[in-house]
């Protein structure tokens, strides 16, 4: 594996971790159909080459996911720390949120049911339910890690408010949010309250679901089901504008003589010595390519000019449709 300018200390635990860990989401069909066997060969591979946190959840397939992960590490659970959530529940119209404390343990119990583990090395409340108060929840989950269930917890995508609240129950290891060149919310207030509460940043879709690997030159590459499609910022309008803007990124990678998802990758992982990339793939080609972000060094001066490059400003359309935005907390 790579060197330790590359390892991350997980929040406060003192357990050590590859600043890279591997996001399951897209092997249950979420960008289009998947190889099982090929996302199983995936997941052992990553292990293989030193990824030491795989990522999971209970809505990823609604349960496929975590049967395929547990099926890929069958024999190497030890080898590894697994990150679950719970959160997302069946509804009529697609799914709804619960954070209800009773649910939690439900949830739980079923999540290591599809794991075959016996416990959950992070366990995560996808989203935050704003019908239940954060401390009801996070209450719920201490109880679980005073069971023996879960080893340490986490929230996704909650405001510094929230955050606090719920440090104020159970010390919250990680956060899981949005972080990339072209999803940079995080950086006005979030990445100093994580460092104030010492709580790691898992950054997911670090690719901006794709398009910051400039493979993606036109719409008709995204099936019928591909959930980008209802993102704004594949929208027919919008596409273009981002495809030119990663293109001047690829003109630098070629110049480095990287890939552009590498450039982007390694541009995240040299500004923040704390944050984990949570990189979702699919295939060994594209694990492969991951993977080479960990041999590249970047100065100071050329992180600002990427960052300069992807000033927010510079983004064509919003990162969600107009509904999620308003689950998302403020």
């Amino acid at each position: 594996m790579h060197d330790s300018f590359f390892q991350r200390q997980l929040g406060q635990t003192g357990v050590q971790t590859a600043a890279m860990a591997l996001g399951c989401y897209s092997m249950s069909n979420a960008y289009g159909a998947r190889s099982d066997d090929e996302s199983k060969a995936v997941i052992r591979r990553a292990v293989d080459q030193g990824i030491s946190l795989i990522d999971t959840a209970d809505y990823y397939g609604w349960g496929h996911n975590e049967q395929l992960v547990a099926a890929a590490l069958h024999g190497r659970r030890d080898e590894v720390l697994i990150s679950s959530k719970f959160g997302y529940i069946r509804a009529e119209k697609g799914f709804g949120i619960s954070g209800d404390p009773a649910y939690v343990g439900k949830a739980c119990d079923e999540s290591l049911r599809r794991l075959a583990t016996d416990h959950i090395d992070l366990y995560f409340q996808h989203r935050l339910d704003p019908q239940v108060p954060i401390e009801d929840t996070v209450g719920a989950m201490a109880e679980l890690v005073r069971q023996g269930k879960v080893r340490s917890l986490g929230l996704c995508e909650v405001s510094a408010k929230t955050l606090r609240r719920a440090c104020a129950v159970h010390p919250i290891t990680a956060v899981q949010a949005e972080y990339s060149l072209w999803t940079r919310d995080v950086e006005a207030e979030m990445l100093g309250v994580y460092d104030e509460l010492g709580v790691t940043l898992m950054a997911f879709s670090p690719l901006g679901r794709g398009m910051l690997t400039g493979k993606l030159r036109s719409l008709d590459q995204l099936g019928p089901k591909d959930v980008r499609r209802h993102f704004p910022r594949f929208s027919p309008e919008n596409f273009p504008n981002n495809v030119a803007l990663v293109d001047r990124l690829g003109a630098l990678a070629n110049e480095l003589g990287c890939d552009v998802a590498q450039l982007a990758l390694a541009w995240l992982l040299n500004r923040n010595p704390r944050m984990i990339a949570t990189c979702g793939c699919d295939t060994l080609a594209f694990l492969a390519e991951n993977l080479g972000a960990l041999d590249i060094r970047l100065s100071d001066q050329r992180i600002a000019e990427i960052a300069e490059m992807f000033a927010p400003g510079n983004v064509s359309g919003d990162r969600y449709n107009a509904a999620l935005m308003q689950m998302l907390d403020k």
